[in-house]
């Protein structure tokens, strides 16, 4: 397998990708991310729409890849076959406080899965407990909660929180430390202290210059994958084969903090998997007060449909009446630029 994914079969001239390309800045319903709005950009191609919004402080060379999975949405009239329709998803909780728990939750029709922010910089453990605990209380004794901390935890750190948080029973830690010998190292350290929380790895993959490595270093019994990271539907789903077939860890499918645009690609992937054991990440359209299209792709009874998220299309009326201003147009579409041209020179047939 190459040591990053494959960028799209075709690349369209930069000139016809920008004369497509809708700049938007979307207002947040809960803080996330230390963010209050989202801004992405919209492609229309012409076999569909695509979704390009790394994180801003991420260069080039790592946004390339999710201007890869954008395109490969616009121009490939070729997705992958899917062998479900129902997609189970998580509800998303961010770093609030306690008591704004229920009131996150409520966004998240029917889930009965939940992912819990902790680590957040400038709370303590005290935040995390008092979080998750209101999180446990409102999903019951039958929900399955799961933490994410980002890669914020030392591995003593990580050691000390996740045995005061057993307790509330955890699916899983997402990403507790940064270093893929840490992982290792972490779920070395749970089992011989009777500590029965599983370890998912997320940035260690999608941030990997080969994203098979933590299966091979031993780093997690589960792996998050996300579509935009890895460069399309196709690379991820390829990662997600090698994953369970060749190793046996199961997959959880998520987004990053995409519009009901960018899950298209997610659910895709998720529908196109033989084995979903886990909810996946794909309810984040939920976190967003408003979003690009009419009706946005939010859970019902705890899932998302394939066949609705496939037909999805971005809204002119909403395109326009969120559109961002000049400057921060400009600074996308230059970054869109630059993005193409480093898929350019990994050699993309045009």
């Amino acid at each position: 397998m190459p040591a990053s994914p494959t960028p799209p079969s075709v690349l369209p001239p930069v000139e016809e990708v920008l004369a497509r390309a809708h700049v938007v800045l979307l207002p947040l319903a809960v803080r996330f991310r230390g963010l209050d709005a989202r801004e992405a950009v919209l492609i229309e191609g012409p076999a569909g729409w695509g979704e390009f919004a790394p994180f801003v402080e991420y260069g080039d060379a790592e946004a390339a890849r999710w201007l890869a999975a954008a395109l490969e949405a616009g121009w490939d009239d070729a997705p992958p076959v899917a062998l479900r329709d129902r997609v189970p998803v998580n509800a998303t909780v961010p770093a609030v406080d306690a008591a704004s728990v229920p009131d996150v939750l409520a966004r998240f029709e029917g889930c009965t899965t939940a992912k819990v922010k902790v680590a957040e910089p400038g709370q303590d453990l005290r935040a995390d407990l008092d979080r998750v605990a209101a999180v446990r209380d409102v999903l019951g004794p039958a929900g399955h909660v799961r933490v994410d901390a980002n890669g914020a935890w030392s591995l003593d750190d990580a050691v000390r929180a996740l045995t005061a948080l057993a307790p509330y029973r955890l699916e899983y830690a997402e990403q507790p430390c940064a270093a893929l010998d840490d992982l290792r190292a972490l779920r070395l350290a749970l089992a011989r202290a009777g500590v029965d929380v599983p370890v998912a790895a997320d940035e260690s993959v999608r941030k990997a210059t080969d994203p098979l490595l933590v299966a091979t270093a031993g780093a997690a019994d589960v792996v998050v994958v996300k579509v935009a990271p890895l460069g399309g539907v196709r690379a991820a789903l390829e990662v997600a084969g090698v994953l369970g077939a060749d190793h046996g860890i199961p997959v959880v499918v998520s987004s990053a903090l995409d519009t009901s645009v960018g899950l298209v690609a997610g659910v895709a992937l998720a529908a196109a998997l033989p084995d979903l054991p886990y909810a996946c990440g794909l309810g984040t359209a939920s976190l967003l007060a408003t979003d690009v299209v009419a009706t946005p792709l939010r859970p019902v009874a705890g899932a998302v449909s394939a066949a609705t998220a496939a037909g999805l299309r971005a809204d002119a009326g909403l395109l326009a009446a969120h559109r961002a201003s000049p400057a921060r147009r400009a600074w996308w579409l230059d970054r869109l630029a630059r993005c193409h041209a480093v898929l350019a020179g990994a050699g993309v047939a045009a």
